[in-house]
């Protein structure tokens, strides 16, 4: 399915090769995809009210079907002035489109329409003049091939359309404003006013405007929209903070680094920009099969001219050379890939899974390596309580000492308790310190709760007892004394391992990559069945694990939902955003799951199967036609008596239309529910 001609692709034929839809809309290549879309739809309409009179006064139509024109002051000139309106108006992308191919020297579909609409416009006027035979007369299949056409792209364009900016969503990250410090005062700037060695204050639950060095406090950072790590990192004085990254618990000074282009966001934007352009350039089949067809009708009507002008009937060779090349445009051709994907991506989002690059969902059947990002993915992206000694009673009493804190250990083990139905008792004397822990009076005990800085700070040990692996280990002290531990975990998902066992049922390899420590890592992945584990990767590095594995051969889905994952959604070969994930994976991925349901990547690679035998299908059958066709009505048989006659030809030409948009809407019996793709 992939190639790499410039003109094939619809979108570069909307930009290169449809420049003139431009010219009758507005402005070429220049307004949003949805101008485009509503462009086409506004030109569709109105070549659709044109073609009705045009048809209907059509001489060869009305002899076709067998009915009388009607005859008033000049009936003879509807025809051909609303068709000359059509070609000029309504046939103009198709030209500037042909025009592109041939500059390009690529034809494809653009040039076999751009060739056909031409020599059925001059032969149709040579007919209505008396220059030509009257059978010649093509403005009813000139009206109708520009109609379907403009319908077909109409459609194409329609499934295309996007309406997110996967490098918009990722400067958004940033926050509208920053605190710079000046001498004593503090001054409210933009953050792209920030200039290298000024210093900023960043609060709590603030997010750091440009990269720096701390130069004062210390503070868990979130840095999980960067590097998709689930914990939070604990950073002070001397330590590097990236832009986007938050303060959870404490304020900081922060001496800036970096401004601008040289911030580890605007890499990662530098990152996405450079993989979308790279895998931007793959070749619709339809126009490929365009392209044989265009040599195949044009050596067809030259040898056809030969033929009959040789056996002394020069009248009958251009009349067959002219019809073989009007018969050649492809009516169903035109319709066979956008009507498939129309009708697939519809049938999708009905399934909760939204197609936003028509290339991925054709690749996606030949994937066989899907890379899950871990974080959030294949795992919810919260910790909670995974194991607890010493009884309710020590649970009950840590989530009392706990509830004041808005840290997301705090959140799940307060959480944990309730969902255990138990009574939370009041606290009160709160306080926090930053990575110590917290410390309350409940009920008249001092309770302390807190990881392996708030033993050493006591020194008390460590309990003994064992924790599973890969979990953060929180003790509660009771009045100076262990009463038990919590450990907690990132969740697991559920429906993980019934994904990724149903994945390893069709042959697919399953690769996990994190920002997480390998031991974190290692455990998830012995838990849900992982083949290999890509732990510890810095989000500028995980687009290189994909092109690592692109190397190695496989054909890699990238499954992920944050902002550390964009880069490898968009080198990937088909990227695929968790739809509860940020709007720069969303941005950057070419298909999106409504759903946080990772089975939902079994969907997608059932609906590109059937997507493919349904283009397959169209395919053979437009193409096949044109392969009937074209030899018959070039006169192939005439030794035998029998030349194809136009109306013939006109009706196989519209009956193969009628049997490829038939055959596109069995795909809406498919079955996308999540839970469908795992039986």
């Amino acid at each position: 399915m992939s190639g790499h001609s410039h003109t094939a692709h619809p979108q570069h034929a909307e930009h290169a090769g449809h420049t003139g839809h431009g010219e009758h809309a507005g402005h070429a290549g220049h307004g949003d995809h949805g101008d485009h879309v509503a462009q086409f739809r506004r030109l569709f309409w109105v070549m659709l009210v044109l073609a009705i009179p045009t048809v209907a006064m059509s001489g060869m139509f009305a002899m076709i079907l067998g009915y009388q024109l009607p005859d008033f002051p000049g009936a003879r000139w509807v025809a051909p002035v609303l068709g000359t309106v059509m070609y000029v108006w309504g046939g103009r992308p198709f030209l500037t489109g042909a025009v592109s191919e041939i500059r390009s020297r690529a034809p494809g579909m653009m040039l076999l329409i751009g060739l056909a609409i031409t020599v059925a416009f001059l032969a149709s006027w040579g007919a209505s003049l008396g220059v030509l035979h009257h059978e010649l007369e093509f403005w009813w299949e000139l009206a109708l091939l520009i109609v379907i056409m403009l319908l077909g792209h109409w459609i194409e364009m329609r499934s295309l359309e996007q309406t997110t900016s996967a490098l918009d969503s990722l400067s958004a990250l940033l926050p509208d404003e920053a605190e710079r410090i000046t001498g004593d005062t503090l001054e409210t700037v933009a953050p792209v006013d920030l200039r290298v060695a000024d210093l900023v204050l960043v609060r709590p639950g603030g997010r750091v405007p440009a990269d720096g060095r701390i130069r004062d406090g210390a503070a868990d950072m979130d840095e999980s929209i960067v590097t998709g790590e689930s914990r939070t990192v604990r950073r002070g004085v001397g330590d590097s903070v990236v832009a986007g990254t938050t303060a959870t618990d404490s304020a900081l000074r922060v001496e800036i680094t970096a401004v601008g282009d040289d911030t580890a966001l605007a890499g990662i934007q530098r990152l996405v920009a450079e993989a979308q352009n790279s895998s931007s350039r793959a070749q619709r089949l339809a126009d490929r099969a365009a392209g044989w067809l265009f040599w195949f009708a044009l050596v067809s009507a030259i040898l056809t001219a030969i033929v009959w002008g040789l056996i002394g009937l020069p009248d009958q060779a251009v009349i067959r050379a002219i019809t073989v090349l009007v018969i050649a445009c492809p009516h169903a051709l035109g319709l066979a890939i956008p009507l498939v994907v129309s009708i697939a991506t519809e049938r999708a989002a009905r399934g909760g899974v939204l197609i936003k690059d028509r290339l991925a969902l054709e690749q996606m059947r030949t994937v066989d390596a899907v890379l899950f990002d871990k974080t959030g993915t294949l795992t919810k992206g919260q910790p909670v309580v995974v194991a607890a000694t010493g009884g309710d009673d020590v649970l009950a009493l840590a989530a009392a000492a706990e509830l004041p804190s808005e840290h997301p250990l705090a959140r799940a083990i307060v959480t944990a308790a309730r969902e255990r139905g138990l009574s939370i008792p009041a606290a009160t004397e709160f306080t926090s310190s930053a990575a110590v822990g917290v410390t309350a009076t409940v009920d008249g005990r001092q309770i302390r709760v807190g990881g392996p800085k708030l033993l050493e700070e006591t020194g008390l040990p460590a309990s003994q007892d064992p924790m599973p692996a890969g979990t953060t280990v929180l003790h509660v002290l009771a009045d100076g004394r262990v009463l038990g531990v919590l450990a907690l975990a990132d969740e697991i998902r559920p429906e993980s391992r019934q994904a990724i066992d149903a994945l390893h049922r069709l042959d697919r390899e399953v690769v996990m990559i994190t920002g997480d420590a390998q031991a974190v890592a290692d455990s998830v992945a012995a838990e849900l069945g992982v083949d290999r584990v890509f732990a510890e990767v810095r989000p500028e590095d995980k687009a290189a694990k994909v092109a690592e594995l692109q190397a190695g051969g496989r054909v890699v889905a990238m499954v992920g939902d944050g902002v550390n994952d964009a880069p490898a959604l968009a080198q990937a070969d088909v990227g695929i955003a968790i739809g509860a994930g940020t709007d720069v994976a969303i941005a950057s991925a070419g298909v999106i799951l409504a759903s946080s349901d990772p089975r939902s990547v079994l969907s997608v690679i059932e609906l590109s199967k059937a997507s493919y035998r349904k283009m397959k299908q169209n395919l053979w059958w437009a193409a096949g036609y044109n392969l009937i066709a074209v030899p018959l009505a070039a006169g192939v048989l005439a030794p035998v008596g029998f030349v194809m006659p136009m109306s013939v030809g006109a009706l196989l030409m519209s009956l193969s239309t009628v049997v490829v948009a038939l055959n596109a809407q069995l795909l809406r019996r498919l079955d996308l529910r999540p839970e469908a793709g795992v039986d």
